[in-house]
């Protein structure tokens, strides 16, 4: 009876384990969250390797090694996660959790004087495991309520626990109260070091691959501006080209006017007008490298046979940045006219721009129709164009773009919307006639 008990007992405590430890990759590896489906076939498989263990009278390592196993499995099948770095943190959790086991284990021993405490097949032991199992639930519980903790904040805590548990080890060394084998105590102590070496790697690596993906941002980012800056340059060339010759189409409209032509006339200017219409069509924002950038996505909308609807209340005068808005508003109409336009139904196509101020925050919102749920890899969405060099890096430029004004872009779908917001944070400026 006593055996079956330690048995499910040990189950349910490998449960715990595992469905932290896939939190934490999820969370720390930007994953998939671990789903029912998820969960359910990670018990089983411990409950299997628990039994396993337990009738093999294999020792505690060998189900920390399975169990480590088990752990990058359904982290790299249902998480889509790094496999070596979902094995990676398996590893380091498991000499953790095993770490923290050891120290609870110990100085309850000392305290009572008594070695049960080692033993899961004892009272006292199955105290220790669930007193350690409890703690873990309450960690996994804090870490849902904080889902900001990340980076440095991260990196000092668990440099704290392992500082911490290295200092208890190195005190046991020295109480008399409770006999503990130089050997064991030797082992976690080099365990303690490795695991706070594991913590600095992980810390830098994850930093690097930060600072790698922030440089591919601002080369796909720079691509990006120069593609809409250029067709801007191209339209103010004709503009410029346009009155630099003016003197000479007056003189040709005068001509005409003059031999009473007034249908050439209509027929010329309408001709000189055609190149800087998409210039002077509509003021929205006052700044005229945004509003062509408006008016030019309108004009691609259109086209495609996507009617877009523009409400626009933009405030004068504020440290917000040509190049920023154009960066946040070209990319986020972008991806609304690419996943309109792949909508078969004329009449489900549609895309609504919405550019509000509210105090000193500006919200810029596109809604717009698609045909296929957004897809995500990683914790983002992934473009479903086929040139994916350059694709797929819209909302990262935007998002990079609203973070210089505290301000983020949030994505969204309901039903047969997908929305995405962006706000920024700005400031009034003074102009040189308020000086």
């Amino acid at each position: 009876m006593r055996e079956m008990f330690v048995l499910f007992s040990t189950m349910a405590a490998g449960g715990v384990r595992i469905i932290l430890c896939l939190f934490l990759v999820s969370r720390l590896l930007a994953a998939k969250k671990p789903g029912r489906r998820c969960k359910g076939i990670a018990f089983l498989g411990i409950a299997a390797i628990s039994v396993i263990v337990s009738f093999a009278g294999q020792s505690g390592f060998s189900a920390a090694a399975l169990e480590t196993l088990w752990i990058t499995g359904c982290a790299g099948y249902f998480l889509g996660a790094d496999k070596r770095m979902s094995l990676f943190l398996g590893i380091f959790f498991e000499i953790a959790v095993s770490f923290l086991g050891f120290l609870i284990a110990a100085w309850s021993g000392v305290f009572f004087r008594s070695q049960a405490f080692f033993d899961t097949g004892t009272a006292g032991g199955q105290i220790v495991l669930w007193l350690l199992h409890g703690l873990l639930v309450l960690l996994g519980g804090y870490l849902c309520k904080h889902p900001d903790i990340e980076g440095r904040e991260a990196f000092r805590s668990a440099s704290s626990f392992a500082v911490a548990g290295l200092i208890a080890v190195v005190t046991l060394s020295q109480q008399t109260r409770l006999a503990i084998g130089e050997d064991t105590l030797y082992m976690w102590t080099i365990l303690a070091v490795v695991f706070l070496m594991s913590i600095l790697v992980f810390h830098i690596s994850k930093n690097y691959e930060i600072e790698k993906e922030l440089a591919e941002l601002k080369s796909q980012q720079a691509k990006l501006l120069e593609r809409d800056y250029t067709a801007l340059n191209q339209a103010y060339e004709v503009n410029a080209k346009l009155f630099h010759d003016f003197h000479n189409h007056i003189g040709a409209l005068h001509r005409l006017l003059s031999a009473g032509k007034h249908r050439e006339a209509l027929l010329y200017l309408e001709e000189l007008w055609a190149p800087v219409q998409g210039i002077t069509e509509k003021l929205w924002t006052g700044d005229e490298t945004v509003d062509y950038l408006i008016n030019s996505k309108t004009k691609a909308a259109e086209e495609r046979g996507i009617p877009i609807e523009i409400t626009v209340e933009f405030p004068r005068h504020t440290d917000l940045k040509s190049a920023d808005l154009c960066a946040i508003l070209g990319n986020l109409l972008d991806n609304a006219i690419e996943a309109a336009g792949q909508v078969r139904e004329e009449g489900g196509r549609f895309i609504r721009l919405t550019v509000r101020r509210i105090h000193q925050m500006l919200v810029i919102k596109v809604e717009n129709s698609y045909k296929a749920l957004p897809v995500k890899k990683d914790g983002a969405l992934v473009t479903l164009k086929e040139d994916k060099r350059l694709h797929g890096w819209g909302l990262k430029s935007a998002r990079t773009a609203a973070e210089k004004y505290e301000g983020t872009v949030q994505t969204s779908y309901n039903g047969s919307t997908f929305s995405a917001v962006a706000t920024l944070s700005f400031q009034g400026v003074k102009t040189e006639q308020e000086h």
